[in-house]
């Protein structure tokens, strides 16, 4: 079973950036795909971005393109969500999680063993 740790949330202001982690100690990411979800309370998961297992091929939310960028280090065991122009919106908890089922990208279903989340606070 993989353990994902995630970390780098904060608090920042609306258009600031952040840049969040995803690693799993003591295992490998290599060949898996990873997908970011947040939740805020009352809502369910949303899907932000997903990264398939070589970083070749990535898939964004609408409400974040532009602004977000997934990319990977698999040397460092690691999978970054970079998140420029943060809006208030933006505020969640985040999520990383390996995809363990062929279920599309953007499906919470697909994935599996979530780590304990990051929480971003976007606010003046």
């Amino acid at each position: 079973q993989l353990h994902f740790v995630e970390s780098g949330g904060g608090l920042v202001k609306p258009g600031g950036s952040l840049r969040l982690s995803c690693a799993a100690p003591g295992s490998t990411l290599d060949y898996f795909g990873v997908g970011w979800f947040r939740q805020v309370p009352g809502k369910e998961h949303e899907f932000v971005a997903a990264i398939n297992w070589n970083g070749l091929s990535t898939y964004l939310a609408d409400s974040v393109k532009g602004r977000f960028t997934i990319d990977r280090d698999n040397a460092k065991n690691t999978v970054y969500l970079q998140m420029n122009s943060l809006k208030p919106e933006d505020t969640a908890v985040y999520y990383c999680a390996p995809r363990t089922s062929g279920a599309p990208y953007d499906n919470f279903e697909s994935y599996s063993d979530w780590g304990q989340g990051t929480r971003v606070t976007v606010s003046p």
